[in-house]
């Protein structure tokens, strides 16, 4: 007889934790439940082109501590809208039950994503057609809805809260205003918590638009008190009051085609025009991504692979699994799709922030 199979893909974007997940989902798999274990490589293009592998103990040794996953993934991969060109035509084409057939075929018990809201959002509407699935929760924008946190959240903050460090000494040798980049989107999670950690004097974030004003004010006033430098934490989707967010470039062919980067160019340019002081840009992007693992974000992956095997084995298909209140829980997928979890103006970290004299960029 034929072992009993689950798939897993790892969708999105890469981040630290995510072979984290493959080597739990494989073990607890393999040595408590006796099941195969499918990895499809490269997110749903896996899935899209038929490619696969059996995920062996072997294989999945040793790979905890290291960032990506051994499994590739992909951004733009979508059974919905596949993307193919005939010659310089782009054309688009729903091949999702070629997909849902292929995962009949090879007899899954469930599908296993870790990803992101789109990785949600596609995962569900593949559950609409008949696929038994089970999500995991990984983004470094933490924006993630029904979860507390998600996975590679953390290394990505340590390396942005690291950053904001290093600038420091280097602001204030040369009485600079050094604005640090970070990614998140359309949440503020990643600004917010770095720039608390790394003591940053003024954070900026999408939920909140910012005054140029208040951000000058805030510069010249530190130098007034003898703090000739700042340390501005700046999210990447971060925009003016009245303003738009500055876009990067354009993908046409992916499903979140907008790439958000640059307001802090903008920014900085405007506070050397009207205060005089210099200023210098670091813009971390895909750093924040890659690298080692925390020892947070290697236990919070492998309790979500295993807690993720637990419900494929009870039988609670199109759920996925989230933490609140330190607890591991299950929520049903619908209530995850084509959601963001945003900073709330009155989170408690934003209060915290302000409490010790950090501007957010209001007055």
């Amino acid at each position: 007889m034929r072992k009993r199979r689950v798939g897993i893909l790892t969708g999105g974007g890469d981040c630290a934790g995510l072979n984290a997940v493959i080597r739990g989902i494989t073990k607890s798999a393999i040595y408590e439940h006796g099941m195969e274990v499918v990895g499809f490589h490269d997110g749903f293009l896996g899935l899209i082109e038929r490619r696969f592998t059996i995920l062996t103990f072997d294989m999945v040794s040793g790979i905890l501590t290291q960032g990506g996953t051994i499994l590739g993934s992909d951004n733009k991969a979508n059974p919905f809208e596949h993307v193919v060109y005939e010659g310089e035509e782009k054309r688009k084409f729903d091949i999702s039950n070629q997909c849902v057939q292929l995962y009949n075929d090879m007899g899954l018990e469930a599908l296993i994503c870790a990803g992101g809201d789109g990785t949600m959002t596609i995962a569900g509407r593949l559950m609409e057609k008949g696929v038994r699935i089970v999500g995991l929760p990984k983004t470094i924008d933490k924006d993630l809805a029904e979860t507390d946190i998600t996975f590679g959240f953390d290394t990505a903050r340590c390396i942005a809260t690291e950053a904001i460090d290093r600038v420091h000494t280097t602001a204030q040798s040369h009485h600079r205003v050094m604005l640090i980049e970070v990614m998140g989107r359309n949440a503020g999670w990643l600004a917010l918590e770095a720039g608390i950690a790394g003591g940053a004097d003024i954070i900026l974030i999408p939920e909140i638009p910012y005054d140029m004003e208040e951000i000058i004010h805030t510069a010249r006033r530190r130098g007034q008190f003898g703090r000739r430098f700042s340390i501005v934490a700046v999210a990447e989707g971060a925009r003016p009051i009245g303003g738009a967010q500055a876009v990067q470039k354009v993908v046409e062919d992916s499903p979140d085609p907008i790439r958000l980067g640059g307001i802090s160019h903008v920014i900085a340019a405007q506070v050397e025009e009207h205060t005089g002081i210099e200023c210098r840009v670091a813009v971390l992007g895909h750093v924040q991504r890659g690298g080692t693992p925390t020892p947070l974000d290697r236990v919070l992956a492998t309790q979500f692979a295993v807690k993720a095997m637990e419900l494929v084995v009870a039988g609670q298909f199109n759920h996925m699994v989230a933490l609140r209140g330190g607890e591991m829980v299950a929520v049903p997928v619908e209530k995850v799709m084509g959601r963001q979890q945003l900073v709330p103006h009155d989170s408690p970290l934003i209060k915290t922030a302000l409490s010790v004299g950090t501007s957010m960029g209001i007055a």
